[in-house]
């Protein structure tokens, strides 16, 4: 069984008792989540698509871990005038085991 759901403004792939990494959410390390876009469900039954969403499915999950990804280093240069500006940038994730999928 698996579900595809929305957030963050991406889609993720979803099964039971996997691990994903995704956009930052407001909540604590062991906190319980709940996604309620699920954009489409597969299980016995066959492939459900929602339009946008289907109804009554939702999926739980675990908040692991709060962090940030590693560095990204952003380096603007200009030839022959001198001007270098370098800065970095460290994206905020969360990590959520998913624990259930409801139909």
């Amino acid at each position: 069984m698996y579900a595809i759901i929305k957030t963050g403004g991406k889609q993720y792939r979803v099964e039971e008792d996997q691990i994903i990494t995704i956009e930052k959410l407001s909540a604590e390390e062991g906190d319980n989540v709940e996604f309620e876009q699920v954009l489409a469900l597969s299980d016995d039954n066959g492939f459900k698509a929602g339009s946008p969403f289907v109804e009554g499915a939702t999926v739980k999950g675990r908040v692991i871990e709060q962090g940030k990804h590693k560095k990204v280093i952003v380096f603007k240069y200009k030839p022959k005038i001198r001007y270098r500006k370098k800065t970095g940038h460290r994206q905020p994730f969360t990590k959520v085991i998913i624990e259930e999928i409801t139909a």
